[in-house]
Formats: C-alpha cells, structure tokens, sequence
C-alpha cells in the first residue's frame, strides 16, 4: 500500500489574536510551512484537516473527531502538524486519546521541528511530556488572562473587541474606553422610547414597538447599521439588553457549565446573575431606569418556549447560499405550523422561497449518489475530464524541455572548447554564450511552470482518488453519524451549495422539491 500523509490545520487563541493586529491568516501561514517542509522531507500531504472552531476538548472539534477516525483505521502513514500542542490541549483524557490513536495505528506524527514515532519509547515520551506541557501552558494562560480582564473592568474600562451601536472604542494611557457618537446615541435613545412607551400616534396615543417593527422602521428611514445594510431583530433584542448603554462595564455575564452525558462532555452557556459589574470611564446614553423598564417589557413580552438543544441541528449548516442576495441560510425549528425544520434566507427583504430542510438535505445526498455512481462506472466524477493523460503529456513535455536544456548546455561546453582552441573569437564567443544562456534560461523557466502544473496535477489526482471513497463512506455511514460529523465531512466534501426558489409549495405537495440547488464541491481541474 503507498505511503499516505495528511497534515492538520488548527488555530489557537493565540493566532487569532495576532491576525487582529495584522498578521498573515494562520491557517494559510501553517498550511505554507507544512507544504515546504513535505516537499524537504518527499512525503507530500494528500489531505488537509482545517479546523476553526475554538473547542478545549476533542467532542467540541469534529474535524480532530474525523481525523483520529482516519488514523485508527490506518488511512495515513504520517500526520504534519505545526506543533504537537496544535492536536490536544484538552484534559488527559483527550491527550490519552490522541496518544493510544497515533500509537497502536503506527501513525507518525511530522512537525518542523521534530518527527514523532509513538512506538519509539523515548518519542512516545517526549510527545506525551509535550502534550502535558501545553496543558498547563492553557490553564496558565488562561488564568492570566481571566485574572487581566477582571482588573481592567474594576478599573471601569471596556474590554469587548468593538464598540456597540452609539459609540466609537478609544484608546487610554491604560485600556479602552468608549466615546459617544452623538447622531448614533440619539438612535439608540430612540429604540429605547419606541420599545418602552411607543410611537405617538395621529390621536396622541401611543403604540409600543416590537423588536421587529423597529428594525423595519429603522430601514425605512434610511438609518444603516454598523455591520450590516439592514436592521435585524436580534440586533435591536441585544441592544435593549446592553448595560453598556448605562454607562456600566461587565464581565463574566455568561458561565459555561459542563455536564457528562452518556461519558461526553456537555457544556451549556447559562446566564450568571452573580456576573461582575462596575462603573464604567464612558458616558451613558440610556438612564438606569429606562433600562430596567426595558427589561420588564422583555419579561412581559418573553413566550415560553422549550430552550433548543446546544447541539447542532441542521446538517447543512454552513452550507447552503441564497442564490437571490447570497446570505447564508438558516435553519428555522419546527413549531405549530410547520411540524418539520425549514431552511429559509434570514433576509426579510428577500423574495427567496423556503423549503423543508429534509428535502434539501435529500437532494444534496442524491447529487453525491449520482455523482459516485458516475464514477464508478465511467471511471471519472460527473463534469470532471480525467487527468492522468494531462499528466501524460505534461510527463513529455518536462522530457523534451529537459533534453533541450541539456543539448544546450552541451553546445555552451563546446563553445568554450571552442575558444581555447582559439576558433571561436573573443567577441563570437560572447555573442553565442550570450544567445545559449539566454535560450536555456527561457527553456528553465518553461520547465518549472511545467513542473509546478505537474504538481497540481498529481495533487489534483490524489484528491480524487480520496473523493470517491470519502463519498462511499459518507453515504454509508449517513443514517448512523451524529449531525455534526455529517455536516463535517459534508463540508470536506462541497465547497458551497446556492439555493433558489420562486414558489410556495401548495397544501397536500409537501414532498414536491421546486427548488434549485447549484453544488459546488471541493474538486476541480
């Protein structure tokens, strides 16, 4: 069997710090490094594991979950990775995991630095010291931090990455602090008013706003946001339960607590009544009143509703696109009209049509059945032309342009023979060195675009030749996998699926898929 090689992509806290002040993508910058290093050591990486989500534990990143599934069974000789600290930083648990997967699969594990043999007692020890060391270094660092944060709000400076609506972040000696924009302050006094005692109306009463009725009017009259070009429910809900607009800072509103579920690890973000607050440096635009009253309109306004699961719902999440404005779909929970999980355009100003999310979802896997079977019987993916004769005639090219090169190089030789024997003037000489140099640098350069094409060319090969299977396997494997490792693979899988739809479904043709759906998937020539 030959020799297989992934290489695994993940950021720290850390990295994205750093990205905020203005370094290269960190994912980009790793994915370089290994990509020169396989090329040194003449294993190139088959495969790319990229991770993005924060998670301490192995449960919280399903990306880590696939790419030990892959090593258990015995799908790579190697596994590249930046630092060993990048493949657990969890608890010795996770750590004992990753340990037992690289060791009892014979899976090497390559970083710039070092090349790991888990099966050599003196590497096994030196990885697990490692992953120990990276360990504490978290819960260090962490504290730390914690502890820094905590300081700076007593001190009543605002610690959040950016400024709420109505302010502009600015800079202390020691900190940040807020300063008001004075035309924006008066849009959130506004919402304020609106939400607590209403909007006058033609016979001096007054009609309270909602959450969604603000939004909208707010829109009509030309008033944009910071981030977005429109208005949304929940950006008017989080500002009328910003304590910032009081002129107060916080920290720790929200405490994550973890639970063991069927021998998992659980974790569930709950409000903290207990959480810190403090007097903040900034100046208030809402009165500690109106915002209490605020507070009770929610509470009367709030519905019961039964808290949705903290796991992931919605196999396509990430996904799927409107075709019409190109906001990424949402999932929309069932309810008492639709007993079924909707995928629709969170974009209200969009004429998109909504679907049942099960029927998108069954469309998705018949595109990669169709698509598989194609390859299986055709021996090429569906829209796909085969490359092994582009490879063919690049391999004939390299050949001729190599043979060129040395025919070349050979007459350059000659001609210096030439010119000791004194047939060749000084100046003939020159001229025809000249004219030969210039020949195989142009011949050079031809050769190493041919060859880099090659290179993607052999690259693109491997990818397919690992598609299908991962195909295979998804397909079969579908009914029994958690919704996260679906949407996981799914993602390794397509690149981006657009969605269209221009007309309702009628009573009684539920199942009817008058949709359209534009796959792109993560292979291309």
């Amino acid at each position: 069997m030959q020799d297989n090689y992934c290489a695994y992509l993940r950021k720290s806290r850390a990295d994205r710090d750093a990205e905020m002040k203005g370094e290269e993508e960190t994912l980009a910058r790793h994915k370089r490094i290994l990509t020169e290093l396989s090329k040194k050591m003449g294993k190139p990486i088959s495969r790319f594991y990229s991770e993005v989500v924060s998670g301490e534990t192995i449960t919280a990143r399903p990306v880590m979950q696939e790419l030990l599934s892959d090593v258990e069974s015995g799908m790579w000789k190697g596994v590249y990775v930046v630092e060993v600290e990048r493949l657990a930083r969890g608890n010795t648990k996770d750590q004992g995991i990753v340990a037992d997967a690289f060791k009892y699969s014979n899976t090497v594990i390559i970083t710039p630095s070092k090349t790991y043999d888990p099966n050599n007692e003196f590497d096994e020890e030196y990885f697990e010291f490692g992953l120990f060391m990276s360990r504490r270094e978290y819960k260090t660092i962490n504290r730390r931090l914690q502890r820094g944060r905590i300081a700076s709000v007593k001190e009543g400076n605002y610690i959040g990455g950016s400024a709420p609506y109505g302010y502009r972040k600015v800079k202390l000696s020691k900190g940040y602090s807020l300063e008001i924009i004075p035309e924006q302050a008066e849009i959130v006094r506004q919402i304020y008013n609106w939400y607590c005692q209403g909007e006058q109306q033609p016979d001096g009463t007054f009609c309270r706003l909602g959450t969604d009725a603000i939004a909208t009017k707010l829109d009509s009259m030309g008033i944009k946001p910071v981030v977005n070009d429109k208005w949304s429910r929940a950006t008017i809900s989080d500002m009328l339960k910003n304590l910032t607009y009081t002129g107060k800072v916080f920290f720790g509103q929200y405490k994550e607590i973890k639970t063991s579920v069927n021998g998992k690890v659980v974790k569930k973000r709950v409000y903290d009544p207990n959480h810190l607050v403090a007097q903040g440096k900034h100046e208030a635009i809402i009165s500690d009143d109106q915002f209490e009253l605020a507070a009770k309109m929610r509470t009367v306004n709030q519905k019961n509703t039964v808290p949705a699961a903290s796991v992931l719902q919605n196999p396509l999440s990430g996904l799927v696109y409107c075709k019409k404005c190109g906001t990424l779909m949402t999932r929309l929970a069932p309810n008492s009209r639709n007993k079924y999980s909707t995928l629709k355009c969170p974009n209200r100003y969009c004429g998109n049509v909504s679907s049942p999310l099960f029927l998108v979802e069954r469309q998705v896997l018949q595109y990669l059945k169709d698509w598989l079977h194609a390859y299986e019987v055709d021996n090429k993916a569906m829209n796909f032309s085969p490359i092994n004769e582009e490879i063919n005639l690049k391999l004939d090219t390299i050949k001729k342009l190599r043979s060129e090169i040395a025919q070349l190089t050979s007459q350059l030789n000659r001609a210096y023979d030439l010119l000791e024997q004194e047939v060749y003037t000084i100046e003939i000489f020159k001229e025809r060195q000249a004219n030969l140099k210039n020949s195989i640098f142009s011949l050079e350069e031809q050769l190493n675009a041919h060859e880099s094409d090659l290179n993607h060319l052999r690259e693109l090969q491997i990818t397919q030749e690992l598609f299908a299977p991962k195909v295979r396997h998804l397909l079969d494997t579908y009914k029994t996998n958690s919704t996260e490792l679906n949407n996981s693979i799914l993602k390794e899988l397509i690149a981006r699926i657009d969605y269209e739809k221009e007309t309702r479904n009628t009573r009684g043709k539920l199942d009817n898929c008058n949709f359209s759906l534009s796959i792109f998937p993560h292979i291309s020539n």
